[in-house]
Protein backbone atom coordinates (compact mmCIF):
# COMPACT_ATOMS: atom_id res chain seq x y z
CA UNK A 1 0.00 0.00 0.00
CA UNK A 2 3.18 2.85 0.71
CA UNK A 3 4.50 2.07 -2.59
CA UNK A 4 1.20 2.78 -3.72
CA UNK A 5 1.27 6.06 -2.12
CA UNK A 6 4.72 7.43 -2.93
CA UNK A 7 3.68 6.03 -6.67
CA UNK A 8 0.61 8.71 -7.27
CA UNK A 9 2.55 11.23 -4.73
CA UNK A 10 5.52 11.71 -7.29
CA UNK A 11 3.63 11.01 -10.60
CA UNK A 12 0.12 12.54 -10.44
CA UNK A 13 0.60 16.33 -10.91
CA UNK A 14 -2.45 18.36 -11.89
CA UNK A 15 -1.82 21.08 -14.53
CA UNK A 16 0.37 23.69 -14.12
CA UNK A 17 -2.48 26.25 -13.14
CA UNK A 18 -2.60 24.31 -9.67
CA UNK A 19 0.11 25.25 -6.63
CA UNK A 20 2.07 22.91 -5.12
CA UNK A 21 -0.03 21.95 -2.38
CA UNK A 22 -2.92 21.60 -4.35
CA UNK A 23 -0.83 18.99 -6.66
CA UNK A 24 0.22 17.44 -3.29
CA UNK A 25 -3.42 17.16 -1.71
CA UNK A 26 -4.77 15.79 -5.23
CA UNK A 27 -1.66 12.38 -5.28
CA UNK A 28 -2.48 12.51 -1.28
CA UNK A 29 -6.55 12.04 -1.75
CA UNK A 30 -6.03 9.37 -5.21
CA UNK A 31 -3.11 7.14 -3.00
CA UNK A 32 -5.65 6.64 -0.16
CA UNK A 33 -8.66 5.95 -2.32
CA UNK A 34 -6.39 3.56 -3.54
CA UNK A 35 -5.32 1.96 -0.49
CA UNK A 36 -9.09 1.84 0.87
CA UNK A 37 -10.14 0.75 -2.06
CA UNK A 38 -7.67 -2.27 -1.95
CA UNK A 39 -9.00 -3.10 1.52
CA UNK A 40 -12.17 -4.08 -0.04
CA UNK A 41 -13.04 -7.00 -1.89
CA UNK A 42 -13.74 -6.77 -5.68
CA UNK A 43 -17.58 -6.68 -5.51
CA UNK A 44 -17.82 -4.39 -2.58
CA UNK A 45 -15.60 -1.48 -3.83
CA UNK A 46 -17.36 -1.60 -6.97
CA UNK A 47 -20.42 0.88 -5.43
CA UNK A 48 -18.50 3.02 -3.09
CA UNK A 49 -18.45 5.88 -4.98
CA UNK A 50 -17.05 8.52 -2.82
CA UNK A 51 -13.40 6.40 -3.50
CA UNK A 52 -14.03 6.31 -7.10
CA UNK A 53 -14.71 9.73 -7.26
CA UNK A 54 -11.56 10.75 -5.60
CA UNK A 55 -9.63 8.16 -7.89
CA UNK A 56 -10.67 10.07 -11.21
CA UNK A 57 -8.78 12.67 -10.03
CA UNK A 58 -5.83 10.57 -11.66
CA UNK A 59 -7.04 12.05 -15.04
CA UNK A 60 -7.36 15.14 -17.26
CA UNK A 61 -10.47 14.68 -18.62
CA UNK A 62 -12.74 17.38 -19.79
CA UNK A 63 -15.15 19.01 -17.07
CA UNK A 64 -17.39 19.80 -19.52
CA UNK A 65 -18.02 17.08 -22.15
CA UNK A 66 -19.11 13.51 -20.72
CA UNK A 67 -16.81 11.02 -23.00
CA UNK A 68 -18.69 8.19 -23.15
CA UNK A 69 -16.81 7.09 -25.96
CA UNK A 70 -13.66 5.47 -24.31
CA UNK A 71 -13.97 2.28 -26.06
CA UNK A 72 -12.35 3.80 -29.03
CA UNK A 73 -9.17 5.37 -27.25
CA UNK A 74 -9.05 5.54 -23.65
CA UNK A 75 -7.31 8.64 -21.55
CA UNK A 76 -4.40 8.03 -20.04
CA UNK A 77 -3.76 9.40 -16.16
CA UNK A 78 -1.63 12.02 -16.20
CA UNK A 79 1.20 9.44 -14.35
CA UNK A 80 1.28 8.03 -18.33
CA UNK A 81 1.10 11.35 -20.16
CA UNK A 82 4.23 12.68 -17.59
CA UNK A 83 5.87 10.06 -18.74
CA UNK A 84 5.83 10.19 -22.32
CA UNK A 85 6.46 13.69 -22.19
CA UNK A 86 9.46 12.83 -19.85
CA UNK A 87 10.72 10.05 -22.30
CA UNK A 88 9.84 12.38 -25.04
CA UNK A 89 12.13 15.09 -23.85
CA UNK A 90 14.93 12.82 -23.13
CA UNK A 91 14.97 11.22 -26.52
CA UNK A 92 15.34 14.71 -28.01
CA UNK A 93 18.53 15.67 -26.04
CA UNK A 94 20.35 13.20 -28.45
CA UNK A 95 18.00 11.01 -30.45
CA UNK A 96 19.95 8.30 -31.69
CA UNK A 97 21.91 7.92 -27.90
CA UNK A 98 19.11 8.01 -25.90
CA UNK A 99 16.40 6.53 -27.95
CA UNK A 100 18.08 3.19 -29.33
CA UNK A 101 21.27 2.94 -26.66
CA UNK A 102 19.21 3.94 -23.17
CA UNK A 103 15.59 4.05 -24.17
CA UNK A 104 15.38 0.41 -26.52
CA UNK A 105 16.59 -1.27 -23.45
CA UNK A 106 13.19 -0.25 -21.55
CA UNK A 107 11.56 -3.07 -23.50
CA UNK A 108 12.71 -6.34 -22.25
CA UNK A 109 11.67 -5.43 -18.90
CA UNK A 110 8.97 -4.25 -20.59
CA UNK A 111 8.03 -6.94 -22.29
CA UNK A 112 8.01 -8.76 -18.73
CA UNK A 113 5.57 -6.73 -17.23
CA UNK A 114 3.01 -7.18 -20.56
CA UNK A 115 3.70 -10.86 -20.17
CA UNK A 116 3.19 -11.22 -16.47
CA UNK A 117 -0.37 -9.02 -16.68
CA UNK A 118 -1.17 -11.33 -19.86
CA UNK A 119 -0.63 -14.95 -18.09
CA UNK A 120 2.59 -16.22 -20.71
CA UNK A 121 5.76 -16.51 -21.16
CA UNK A 122 7.97 -12.98 -22.29
CA UNK A 123 9.56 -14.69 -25.50
CA UNK A 124 5.28 -14.95 -26.59
CA UNK A 125 4.99 -10.88 -26.46
CA UNK A 126 5.39 -8.53 -28.86
CA UNK A 127 4.83 -4.83 -28.53
CA UNK A 128 3.74 -2.87 -31.39
CA UNK A 129 1.09 -0.19 -32.61
CA UNK A 130 -2.43 -1.55 -31.63
CA UNK A 131 -4.11 -4.49 -32.64
CA UNK A 132 -4.67 -4.30 -36.57
CA UNK A 133 -1.31 -4.30 -36.56
CA UNK A 134 -0.99 -7.21 -34.05
CA UNK A 135 -3.61 -9.31 -36.23
CA UNK A 136 -2.57 -8.27 -39.49
CA UNK A 137 0.77 -9.81 -38.59
CA UNK A 138 -1.09 -12.55 -38.03
CA UNK A 139 -2.94 -12.73 -41.05
CA UNK A 140 -0.55 -12.00 -43.65
CA UNK A 141 2.44 -14.17 -41.58
CA UNK A 142 0.27 -17.62 -41.83
CA UNK A 143 0.71 -19.63 -45.16
CA UNK A 144 -2.25 -20.82 -46.31
CA UNK A 145 -3.31 -22.70 -49.76
CA UNK A 146 -6.28 -21.62 -52.63
CA UNK A 147 -9.55 -23.18 -51.19
CA UNK A 148 -8.48 -22.82 -47.39
CA UNK A 149 -11.53 -21.55 -45.42
CA UNK A 150 -11.83 -19.43 -42.72
CA UNK A 151 -14.21 -19.03 -40.16
CA UNK A 152 -15.58 -15.14 -38.30
CA UNK A 153 -18.36 -13.26 -38.26
CA UNK A 154 -19.75 -10.15 -40.19
CA UNK A 155 -19.42 -8.06 -36.69
CA UNK A 156 -16.12 -8.24 -36.24
CA UNK A 157 -13.92 -5.26 -36.71
CA UNK A 158 -13.79 -3.93 -39.81
CA UNK A 159 -10.23 -3.46 -40.23
CA UNK A 160 -9.74 -7.52 -39.47
CA UNK A 161 -12.42 -7.97 -41.92
CA UNK A 162 -11.04 -5.89 -44.57
CA UNK A 163 -7.86 -7.70 -43.87
CA UNK A 164 -9.25 -11.24 -44.34
CA UNK A 165 -11.20 -10.02 -47.83
CA UNK A 166 -7.87 -8.90 -49.24
CA UNK A 167 -6.69 -12.11 -48.55
CA UNK A 168 -9.33 -13.99 -49.79
CA UNK A 169 -9.11 -11.49 -53.55
CA UNK A 170 -5.36 -12.10 -53.55
CA UNK A 171 -4.71 -15.29 -52.44
CA UNK A 172 -7.98 -17.35 -52.86
CA UNK A 173 -8.83 -18.66 -49.61
CA UNK A 174 -12.82 -18.30 -48.73
CA UNK A 175 -14.35 -16.36 -45.82
CA UNK A 176 -17.29 -18.66 -44.34
CA UNK A 177 -19.30 -16.06 -42.51
CA UNK A 178 -21.35 -15.91 -39.92
CA UNK A 179 -23.97 -13.15 -39.05
CA UNK A 180 -24.65 -12.98 -35.05
CA UNK A 181 -28.30 -11.81 -33.92
CA UNK A 182 -27.52 -9.89 -30.66
CA UNK A 183 -26.85 -10.23 -27.13
CA UNK A 184 -26.61 -13.76 -27.45
CA UNK A 185 -26.88 -15.35 -23.92
CA UNK A 186 -25.64 -18.88 -24.64
CA UNK A 187 -22.57 -20.24 -25.00
CA UNK A 188 -23.50 -23.08 -27.35
CA UNK A 189 -24.89 -20.78 -29.85
CA UNK A 190 -22.07 -19.21 -30.22
CA UNK A 191 -20.16 -22.77 -30.81
CA UNK A 192 -23.17 -24.46 -33.39
CA UNK A 193 -22.20 -21.06 -35.01
CA UNK A 194 -18.72 -21.70 -35.92
CA UNK A 195 -18.75 -25.63 -35.74
CA UNK A 196 -21.94 -25.19 -38.44
CA UNK A 197 -20.14 -22.49 -40.81
CA UNK A 198 -16.74 -25.27 -40.78
CA UNK A 199 -15.99 -27.59 -43.31
CA UNK A 200 -13.05 -30.16 -44.24
CA UNK A 201 -11.38 -27.34 -45.47
CA UNK A 202 -11.57 -25.04 -42.41
CA UNK A 203 -8.48 -23.35 -41.29
CA UNK A 204 -9.07 -20.79 -39.07
CA UNK A 205 -11.31 -19.64 -36.63
CA UNK A 206 -10.88 -15.80 -36.02
CA UNK A 207 -12.83 -14.97 -32.54
CA UNK A 208 -13.36 -11.44 -31.39
CA UNK A 209 -13.60 -11.61 -27.34
CA UNK A 210 -15.76 -8.52 -27.54
CA UNK A 211 -17.62 -7.69 -30.26
CA UNK A 212 -17.21 -3.80 -30.31
CA UNK A 213 -20.37 -2.31 -31.68
CA UNK A 214 -22.56 -3.53 -28.63
CA UNK A 215 -19.60 -5.17 -26.38
CA UNK A 216 -21.43 -8.74 -26.39
CA UNK A 217 -18.62 -10.90 -24.95
CA UNK A 218 -18.08 -14.35 -26.70
CA UNK A 219 -16.87 -17.88 -25.10
CA UNK A 220 -13.54 -17.75 -26.34
CA UNK A 221 -11.92 -20.44 -23.84
CA UNK A 222 -14.80 -22.57 -25.26
CA UNK A 223 -14.40 -21.58 -28.86
CA UNK A 224 -10.44 -21.91 -28.48
CA UNK A 225 -10.85 -25.72 -27.22
CA UNK A 226 -13.53 -26.59 -30.08
CA UNK A 227 -11.15 -25.08 -32.47
CA UNK A 228 -8.26 -27.16 -31.04
CA UNK A 229 -10.27 -30.56 -30.95
CA UNK A 230 -10.75 -30.36 -34.97
CA UNK A 231 -7.21 -29.06 -35.15
CA UNK A 232 -8.31 -25.26 -36.82
CA UNK A 233 -6.41 -22.35 -35.44
CA UNK A 234 -7.76 -19.82 -33.25
CA UNK A 235 -7.03 -16.07 -34.00
CA UNK A 236 -8.39 -14.09 -31.10
CA UNK A 237 -9.48 -10.25 -31.06
CA UNK A 238 -8.71 -8.91 -27.61
CA UNK A 239 -8.81 -5.18 -28.73
CA UNK A 240 -11.63 -4.71 -26.05
CA UNK A 241 -10.90 -6.92 -23.18
CA UNK A 242 -7.38 -6.79 -22.31
CA UNK A 243 -7.29 -4.94 -18.79
CA UNK A 244 -10.72 -4.23 -19.21
CA UNK A 245 -12.13 -7.51 -17.83
CA UNK A 246 -10.16 -10.29 -15.52
CA UNK A 247 -8.67 -12.93 -17.06
CA UNK A 248 -5.37 -14.03 -18.55
CA UNK A 249 -4.89 -15.05 -21.99
CA UNK A 250 -3.43 -18.41 -20.83
CA UNK A 251 -6.44 -19.05 -19.65
CA UNK A 252 -8.32 -19.19 -23.00
CA UNK A 253 -4.90 -21.25 -24.84
CA UNK A 254 -5.35 -19.39 -28.21
CA UNK A 255 -3.00 -20.09 -30.85
CA UNK A 256 -2.68 -15.63 -31.37
CA UNK A 257 -3.91 -13.28 -29.56
CA UNK A 258 -4.23 -9.01 -30.77
CA UNK A 259 -5.14 -6.26 -28.47
CA UNK A 260 -4.16 -2.20 -28.61
CA UNK A 261 -2.83 -1.08 -25.18
CA UNK A 262 -4.58 3.10 -25.71
CA UNK A 263 -7.99 1.20 -24.89
CA UNK A 264 -8.58 -0.20 -21.55
CA UNK A 265 -5.51 -0.30 -19.98
CA UNK A 266 -4.87 3.46 -20.92
CA UNK A 267 -1.33 3.27 -22.10
CA UNK A 268 -0.70 6.23 -24.91
CA UNK A 269 -2.36 6.34 -28.21
CA UNK A 270 -0.45 3.86 -30.29
CA UNK A 271 0.71 0.93 -28.12
CA UNK A 272 -0.39 -2.46 -28.79
CA UNK A 273 0.62 -6.10 -28.31
CA UNK A 274 0.75 -9.42 -30.41
CA UNK A 275 0.53 -13.06 -28.09
CA UNK A 276 2.09 -16.02 -30.60
CA UNK A 277 1.90 -19.39 -28.92
CA UNK A 278 6.19 -20.11 -28.37
CA UNK A 279 5.64 -22.89 -31.00
CA UNK A 280 3.97 -20.65 -33.70
CA UNK A 281 6.62 -18.63 -34.01
CA UNK A 282 9.15 -19.92 -36.72
CA UNK A 283 6.32 -20.04 -38.62
CA UNK A 284 4.69 -16.97 -38.71
CA UNK A 285 6.18 -14.89 -41.47
CA UNK A 286 6.66 -11.09 -39.75
CA UNK A 287 4.84 -8.21 -41.32
CA UNK A 288 8.05 -5.94 -41.77
CA UNK A 289 11.09 -8.33 -43.00
CA UNK A 290 13.94 -9.14 -40.85
CA UNK A 291 17.62 -10.55 -41.71
CA UNK A 292 15.73 -13.71 -40.16
CA UNK A 293 12.06 -14.11 -41.09
CA UNK A 294 11.95 -17.93 -39.86
CA UNK A 295 13.52 -17.40 -36.71
CA UNK A 296 11.12 -18.48 -33.29
CA UNK A 297 12.46 -15.56 -31.77
CA UNK A 298 9.22 -13.11 -30.98
CA UNK A 299 11.06 -9.86 -31.43
CA UNK A 300 11.42 -10.63 -35.50
CA UNK A 301 7.75 -8.82 -35.31
CA UNK A 302 9.52 -5.79 -33.87
CA UNK A 303 10.88 -5.03 -36.84
CA UNK A 304 9.03 -1.35 -37.51
CA UNK A 305 12.33 0.95 -38.34
CA UNK A 306 12.46 4.08 -36.04
CA UNK A 307 9.60 4.31 -33.94
CA UNK A 308 8.82 6.75 -30.82
CA UNK A 309 10.24 4.87 -27.81
CA UNK A 310 8.29 7.56 -25.59
CA UNK A 311 5.15 6.50 -25.58
CA UNK A 312 6.38 2.48 -25.71
CA UNK A 313 7.92 3.13 -22.38
CA UNK A 314 5.25 4.72 -20.88
CA UNK A 315 3.67 1.52 -20.95
CA UNK A 316 4.86 0.41 -18.30
CA UNK A 317 3.54 3.28 -15.77
CA UNK A 318 -0.09 2.18 -17.54
CA UNK A 319 0.54 -1.33 -16.25
CA UNK A 320 1.33 0.08 -12.89
CA UNK A 321 -1.68 2.11 -12.97
CA UNK A 322 -3.96 -0.61 -13.67
CA UNK A 323 -2.25 -2.76 -11.08
CA UNK A 324 -2.28 -0.15 -8.10
CA UNK A 325 -6.62 -0.59 -8.91
CA UNK A 326 -6.35 -4.05 -9.84
CA UNK A 327 -8.13 -6.46 -12.55
CA UNK A 328 -10.66 -7.75 -10.65
CA UNK A 329 -11.62 -4.70 -8.88
CA UNK A 330 -11.76 -2.77 -12.37
CA UNK A 331 -13.69 -5.23 -13.97
CA UNK A 332 -16.68 -5.16 -11.49
CA UNK A 333 -16.63 -1.19 -11.25
CA UNK A 334 -17.06 -1.29 -14.83
CA UNK A 335 -19.48 -3.73 -14.91
CA UNK A 336 -21.04 -2.30 -12.08
CA UNK A 337 -21.36 1.22 -14.41
CA UNK A 338 -22.88 -0.28 -17.53
CA UNK A 339 -25.53 -2.12 -15.48
CA UNK A 340 -26.19 1.45 -13.59
CA UNK A 341 -26.93 3.38 -16.73
CA UNK A 342 -28.86 0.42 -18.48
CA UNK A 343 -31.65 -0.60 -15.72
CA UNK A 344 -32.27 3.29 -15.62
CA UNK A 345 -33.16 4.06 -19.00
CA UNK A 346 -35.49 1.55 -19.78
CA UNK A 347 -37.59 3.33 -17.32
CA UNK A 348 -38.72 4.40 -20.84
CA UNK A 349 -40.55 1.58 -23.24
CA UNK A 350 -38.88 3.31 -26.09
CA UNK A 351 -35.27 2.96 -24.60
CA UNK A 352 -34.31 -0.80 -26.21
CA UNK A 353 -30.83 -2.47 -24.73
CA UNK A 354 -29.00 -4.53 -27.65
CA UNK A 355 -26.44 -6.00 -24.79
CA UNK A 356 -26.97 -8.41 -21.74
CA UNK A 357 -27.02 -7.71 -18.39
CA UNK A 358 -25.17 -10.76 -17.25
CA UNK A 359 -21.33 -10.27 -16.27
CA UNK A 360 -20.44 -13.80 -18.43
CA UNK A 361 -21.52 -11.75 -21.90
CA UNK A 362 -21.11 -8.13 -20.93
CA UNK A 363 -18.62 -5.59 -19.23
CA UNK A 364 -18.27 -1.82 -19.69
CA UNK A 365 -19.13 -1.75 -23.27
CA UNK A 366 -23.24 -1.04 -24.03
CA UNK A 367 -25.76 -0.14 -26.22
CA UNK A 368 -29.06 1.04 -26.81
CA UNK A 369 -31.65 2.86 -28.78
CA UNK A 370 -34.73 4.35 -29.02
CA UNK A 371 -37.72 3.51 -30.80
CA UNK A 372 -38.43 5.26 -33.95
CA UNK A 373 -35.24 7.44 -33.42
CA UNK A 374 -32.13 7.14 -35.79
CA UNK A 375 -28.76 6.35 -33.86
CA UNK A 376 -27.17 8.87 -35.13
CA UNK A 377 -29.72 11.08 -34.41
CA UNK A 378 -29.72 10.27 -30.73
CA UNK A 379 -25.85 10.41 -30.76
CA UNK A 380 -26.10 14.11 -32.06
CA UNK A 381 -28.71 15.14 -29.46
CA UNK A 382 -26.47 14.02 -26.97
CA UNK A 383 -23.41 15.96 -27.54
CA UNK A 384 -24.95 18.65 -29.00
CA UNK A 385 -28.00 19.30 -26.35
CA UNK A 386 -26.17 17.81 -23.37
CA UNK A 387 -22.30 17.45 -24.28
CA UNK A 388 -21.84 13.71 -23.86
CA UNK A 389 -20.11 12.28 -26.07
CA UNK A 390 -21.25 8.44 -27.63
CA UNK A 391 -21.14 6.90 -31.13
CA UNK A 392 -24.00 5.90 -33.01
CA UNK A 393 -23.46 2.65 -34.43
CA UNK A 394 -25.21 1.00 -37.69
CA UNK A 395 -23.43 -2.26 -38.40
CA UNK A 396 -25.51 -5.65 -39.69
CA UNK A 397 -28.03 -5.99 -37.74
CA UNK A 398 -27.11 -3.79 -35.43
CA UNK A 399 -28.52 -0.06 -34.65
CA UNK A 400 -27.87 1.77 -32.11
CA UNK A 401 -25.51 3.71 -29.47
CA UNK A 402 -22.67 2.80 -27.94
CA UNK A 403 -22.01 3.78 -24.44
CA UNK A 404 -18.46 2.89 -22.94
CA UNK A 405 -17.30 4.33 -19.18
CA UNK A 406 -14.61 3.98 -17.66
CA UNK A 407 -12.99 3.96 -14.32
CA UNK A 408 -13.01 7.48 -13.65
CA UNK A 409 -16.61 7.82 -14.79
CA UNK A 410 -18.90 8.36 -11.76
CA UNK A 411 -22.55 7.84 -11.60
CA UNK A 412 -23.38 11.68 -11.24
CA UNK A 413 -22.08 11.49 -14.79
CA UNK A 414 -24.17 8.20 -15.87
CA UNK A 415 -27.33 9.97 -13.86
CA UNK A 416 -26.78 12.97 -16.54
CA UNK A 417 -26.37 10.83 -18.90
CA UNK A 418 -29.80 8.91 -18.09
CA UNK A 419 -31.47 12.23 -17.58
CA UNK A 420 -30.42 12.75 -20.99
CA UNK A 421 -31.53 9.51 -22.81
CA UNK A 422 -35.25 10.19 -21.04
CA UNK A 423 -35.45 13.52 -22.23
CA UNK A 424 -34.58 12.54 -26.03
CA UNK A 425 -37.14 9.55 -25.49
CA UNK A 426 -39.49 11.40 -23.96
CA UNK A 427 -39.92 13.51 -27.03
Amino acid sequence: MSSRRTFFKKSIGIAGALSATSVAMAAEDVSDALIQLNKLSPVESANDEELWNRLAQAYTVSPTILNLNNGGVSPQPKVVQDAVDRYYHLSNEAPTYYMWQILDKGREPLRRKLADLAGTSAEEIAINRNTTEALATVTWGLTLQKGDEIVMTKQDYPNMIHAWKQKELRDGIKINWISLKLPIENEDEFVRAFVNATTSKTKIWHVTHMINWTGQIMPVKRLCEEAKKRNIISIVDGSHTFAHMDFKISDFNPDYFGTSLHKWLCAPFGTGMLYVKKDNIAGLWPLFPNDKPQSSDIRKFETLGTRSFAPEQAIGQAIDFHLAIGSKRKAERLHYLKNYWCEKVTHNPRVKLNISLKPEYSCALGNFSIDGIEPETVASKLMGEHQIHTVSIKWENISGVRVTPHVYTTTRDLDRFVDAVLKIAGT
